[in-house]
């Protein structure tokens, strides 16, 4: 006997609806969800600043909705509304430039009833979509002068936006998101990779000549393996070294405020009561934690209040310090565990829209947990990003949280969506 798709999908969502959920990707992420309320409770303890995790389980609870919208919406509406969402970004983005108000000398965040908006972080989730929209369109393809000229100027406009606040934190995730779509939609790998690598020249350009050999020639020996033609792998390598060779004279002649913030991130015990504080507290907290930690509410440097503003960016000495390594280590974990799905999922679905916005969620989760665990382990500069889903914040929780309910919808739609010898029932 035979019946249609709809039928079958029907009969079989009625008999057995836990089938078209991915009951391991909600519950990683609840899980990193409580961790968070558990940091900030600990951060605010005692210390008349409560207010902080009750509005933050109040963003828990609305983020949790919103994951649940995300996943029932149909693919065309998320599909048509993606340009409207991403306008309605940029305005924002625009107002509150004019109309924001500033943190720590960014102007990034609208006031409304004593809950604060932070439009930058809503440009990473609408900015995927639209490119996700764009390049999902029959006869676009990145490799094309229009449709990379496209994807590129959809990018730069709310990275233009959000580096004007200054921001720079948020505009570093929007391009490590272009760059992350340019290899997931078969862009040359050799530039991607190429690009992704000048950073990491560049820094250790600045530490050593051994790093900066050691650093080209590990460009060098993954640029061979990536068998791309000989003479555009020879350029990209002399191009990547000559980099690296004139970053320090570019830097030497950078003005004195500019080379102390450079020379603040490499090394911070040089101003330890000044811009290196954080990096060198929150080192201490980490370290302090040993194996198994010190214990709930028992961190020193957490209950102590040596790190300012411990239940933002720097969170994740929380967990480090009162559980220890183990704790940590659980943390990021589940952030890689989350990631891992995320792209799974990116693969598995035949939408290529579901596809790239899947794919691009993973990349901002990954970005901003390296970033920031490298943060708070002075691997990288301080620029403000936050630890996903646990970072105090309403508007990164719900942003996380929506693009958590895309990755469901991708995989309840993967699992509606049934091959012909599937749809026959004997």
């Amino acid at each position: 006997m035979f019946q249609t798709p709809n039928q079958e999908d029907h009969i079989r969502l009625r008999k057995q609806p836990v089938e078209y959920f991915d009951w391991s990707t909600f519950l990683i992420t609840i899980l990193i969800i409580v961790f968070g309320l558990i940091s900030i409770y600990s951060a605010t303890y005692d210390s008349g600043m409560s207010g902080y995790f009750f509005r933050q389980l109040i963003y828990s609870g609305v983020g949790i909705a919103v994951l649940f919208t995300f996943m029932f919406l149909p693919e065309r509406w998320l599909v048509n509304f993606s340009y409207i969402v991403y306008i309605i970004t940029l305005v924002m983005l625009i107002g509150v430039l004019f109309f924001g108000y500033e943190v720590y000398g960014t102007k990034g965040w609208f006031q409304i009833a004593g809950f604060s908006i932070q439009p930058a972080e809503f440009a990473k989730l609408s900015t995927l979509m639209v490119i996700a929209q764009h390049l999902s369109r029959k006869g676009t393809n990145i490799k094309t002068i229009r449709d990379f000229g496209i994807v590129f100027g959809l990018i730069l406009v709310p990275v233009i936006l959000i580096f004007i606040q200054p921001d720079l934190g948020s505009s570093t995730v929007l391009l490590a998101l272009f760059l992350g779509i340019l290899y997931w939609t078969g862009y040359d790998i050799l530039i991607v990779f190429f690009v992704t690598s000048v950073p990491v020249v560049f820094v250790s350009s600045l530490m050593n000549t051994a790093y900066l050999i050691a650093s080209v020639s590990v460009y060098a020996i993954i640029a061979a393996l990536l068998r791309r033609r000989i003479i555009l792998t020879f350029l990209s390598i002399l191009l990547i070294f000559g980099i690296g060779y004139i970053s320090p004279i570019l830097v030497n002649n950078l003005k004195p405020h500019q080379k102390n913030r450079i020379e603040t991130f490499l090394y911070p015990d040089k101003d330890p009561l000044g811009k290196g504080y954080n990096v060198i507290q929150s080192k201490l907290a980490v370290g302090s934690g040993g194996l198994a930690g010190k214990g709930f509410l028992q961190g020193t440097q957490t209950q102590l209040r040596y790190i300012p503003k411990q239940w933002t960016d720097f969170i994740f000495c929380v967990p480090a310090e009162e559980f220890g390594f183990i704790g940590g280590a659980f943390v990021i974990l589940l952030l890689i565990l989350l990631v891992l799905k995320g792209v799974k999922i990116a693969y598995e679905v035949d939408s290529m829209y579901f596809s790239i916005v899947c794919f691009g969620s993973s990349i901002i989760f990954f970005y901003h947990t390296v970033v920031n665990v490298g943060m708070v382990l002075g691997l990288v500069p301080v620029m403000g990003i936050p630890l996903p889903f646990m970072s105090y914040g309403g508007s990164s929780l719900l942003v996380n949280c929506a693009m958590v309910g895309f990755i469901l919808n991708a995989y309840r739609t993967k699992k509606l969506i049934k091959k012909p010898k599937d749809m026959i029932n004997y």
